[in-house]
C-alpha cells in the first residue's frame, strides 16, 4: 500500500481551538424561521449537490434526488407549494455554514451526526432520514473484503469533522495502521483515488454509492463497510428555534407515517376527503384534531407534503432504491415493522 501525503484529520478539540464553535446562529427575527419562510413565500434548503439519487441539477436547472424531495415536502407543507424552494449547494466538508449564518433555512441531510457537530456548530439534527455505515470504495481487482484488510492502505477522506473521526475509530479499535490522504472536496478525493494516488475512499457508504454511480465502470469498484459503525444523517435546523424544528420534524415523520399508513402520492387527496375508521390517518391528513394549528401551518398541511412527492418509501426507491443506478437497499432504513429502524412517533 502505497505512502500517505496528505494531513491527518482534524481532532474535535483542534478544530473548537480553530474557531468552528464559535459561529452564531442567525438572528431570528418575531416567529423564527417559520414566520420569515412564510413571509417571503420562499424556503432555503441547503442540499449536497452532485451527489447521485441525492441532489443532482440538469442541465435545464431542474434539481431532482432524495434531499431535493424532502426539500419540495417542507416547502409543501408551510407554503402550500413544493416549487417555492432555492437550493443552495453545500461543501461537503463544511454543510453547516449556509445554515449557520442565516443563508439557509434547513439542511435537507447533513453530515454524519456525532456529538461533534452538535457541540461545535450551532445546529440541531432534528430528524434520522437515512441510517448508515463507514464504507470504503476500492478496485474489485484488490480483493478486498473487509476494512480489516486495510492495513498500511491510503485512505482518501474528506476534511470533514465526522468521517474523519469515524475513520480514525475504526482503525485505532482495529489496532491498524493506515494512512489518510486529505481531500476538501468530493471532486478532489475522487480524481485521487481514480488515479490511484490512494487505495480506498472512506465516506458514509450510501454516498459512496452515489459516487460509484457516476463512475465509468461502476462494477470496476467494491464498497465494504464496517457493520458495527453508526452514521445517522437527516435535516438539520439551527440550534434554538424550537418552533422551525417542530415543523421540519414532523413533516419528515409525516412521510414516514404516510408510508406505514397506506398514504401515497397518489391516493392521498382522496383518502383526506374521505373520513377512515383510522383516527391517526383522520388527524395526520387533518380532517379531525388541529396538528396544524399547533405547527402554525394549514390544516392540510401533511396532505400537501406527501402529495409533493409520496411518503418516505416512495421517494426512497424513486431516487436511491434498488432499481435506480444507486442502488440501495431499504436496509436499516425500512419501516420498523418490516425489520428496519425508520419509526414515526402516533400523531395525535
Amino acid at each position: 500500500m502505497r505512502k500517505a501525503t496528505g494531513r491527518s484529520p482534524m481532532t474535535l478539540a483542534a478544530a473548537m481551538v480553530a474557531g468552528l464553535g464559535t459561529a452564531s446562529p442567525a438572528a431570528e427575527g418575531e416567529g423564527g424561521t417559520l414566520a420569515q419562510v412564510q413571509a417571503e413565500g420562499r424556503l432555503a434548503c441547503g442540499v449536497n449537490a452532485g451527489l447521485a439519487g441525492f441532489a443532482t441539477v440538469d442541465a435545464n436547472g431542474v434539481w431532482s434526488g432524495f434531499e431535493v424531495e424532502f426539500c419540495r415536502a417542507l416547502s409543501a407543507a408551510v407554503l402550500g407549494d413544493p416549487a417555492l424552494v432555492d437550493f443552495l449547494p453545500l461543501p461537503v466538508n463544511d454543510r453547516y455554514a449556509d445554515l449557520v449564518q442565516g443563508a439557509a433555512d434547513v439542511v435537507a441531510r447533513g453530515g454524519a451526526w456525532s456529538i461533534g457537530p452538535d457541540v461545535v456548530r450551532d445546529v440541531d439534527l432534528v430528524a434520522t432520514s437515512y441510517y448508515d455505515q463507514l464504507g470504503f470504495l476500492l478496485p474489485v481487482e484488490l480483493g478486498v473484503s473487509s476494512p480489516k484488510e486495510l492495513g498500511q492502505a491510503t485512505i482518501c477522506v474528506l476534511g470533514d469533522l465526522t468521517t474523519a473521526a469515524a475513520l480514525d475509530d475504526y482503525f485505532r479499535a482495529a489496532a491498524i495502521t493506515y494512512q489518510p490522504l486529505s481531500a476538501q472536496t468530493d471532486a478532489e478525493a475522487r480524481t485521487l483515488y481514480l488515479a490511484d494516488e490512494c487505495d480506498a475512499y472512506a465516506r458514509p457508504a450510501a454516498e459512496l454509492h452515489a459516487v460509484r454511480a457516476t463512475f465509468e465502470l461502476p462494477l470496476a469498484h467494491v464498497i465494504v463497510t464496517d457493520p458495527a459503525s453508526r452514521v445517522p444523517s437527516g435535516p438539520v435546523v439551527r440550534e434554538g428555534d424550537d418552533r422551525w424544528a417542530n415543523v421540519v420534524r414532523w413533516t419528515y415523520m409525516a412521510l414516514l407515517a404516510g408510508e406505514e399508513l397506506g398514504i401515497t402520492s397518489a391516493n392521498v387527496r382522496e383518502m383526506a376527503a374521505t373520513a377512515s375508521t383510522n383516527p391517526e390517518v383522520n388527524r395526520l391528513l387533518g380532517t379531525e384534531g388541529d396538528i396544524g394549528t399547533l405547527l402554525g401551518l394549514a390544516q392540510d398541511w401533511a396532505v400537501n407534503a406527501l402529495a409533493a412527492g409520496g411518503n418516505y418509501g416512495e421517494i426512497f426507491e424513486r431516487n436511491i432504491g434498488e432499481n435506480t443506478p444507486i442502488g440501495l437497499a431499504r436496509g436499516l432504513n425500512a419501516l420498523w415493522t418490516r425489520g428496519g429502524l425508520q419509526y414515526a412517533p402516533p400523531f395525535r
